[in-house]
């Protein structure tokens, strides 16, 4: 006597698919924008020494990265044990790095060349005179800001 009858088979409705390809799309979209590539595949044990003090560089695209220390176990057999100096994707000598620092100023534009920074990724096992040769380096093509790039921790970390 009720109006309304009950359904006896109760089969629950097909999946709409309808949708599917904005969420995937959305999700494509997102992964391109939000993915940043890598600019140097790391030749070197690149292990960076602890500091007490630390500041954050505010614009990384102004930075130049010179990165120092023993050829990675891949390129041992190729390069030895010793401290190389590596620019971009490549090894280079000391003599090298004149032409790096005037490449890398060309690359900008003029208004901005004044604070580009070079950053010194130097491995905590490297030794000082390697890093001192930079430096001079650093100075025949005046480039004189110059940043250290460290982790953040105690100093003493280091003698460990």
């Amino acid at each position: 006597m009720s109006k309304f009858k009950k359904k006896k088979g109760g089969e629950l409705p097909a999946i709409s698919t309808a949708s599917l390809p904005d969420i995937v799309f959305m999700l494509l979209f997102f992964f391109m924008v939000a993915t940043v590539m890598r600019e140097n595949t790391l030749m070197i044990k690149n292990e960076l020494p602890y500091a007490d003090q630390v500041e954050k560089l505010q614009k990384k695209d102004l930075v130049m990265y010179i990165y120092a220390g023993k050829p990675s176990e891949r390129y041992q057999k190729q390069f030895g044990k010793e401290a190389r100096i590596q620019l971009n994707d490549k090894f280079a000598d000391l003599k090298d790095i004149q032409q790096f620092i005037i490449e890398e100023r060309e690359s900008k534009r003029e208004e901005l060349k004044p604070f580009l920074t070079t950053a010194l990724k130097v491995d905590s096992e490297t030794n000082m005179g390697l890093v001192s040769d930079i430096k001079y380096e650093l100075r025949k093509a005046e480039a004189y800001r110059v940043n250290y790039t460290t982790r953040s921790g105690e100093a003493s970390q280091n003698l460990e």
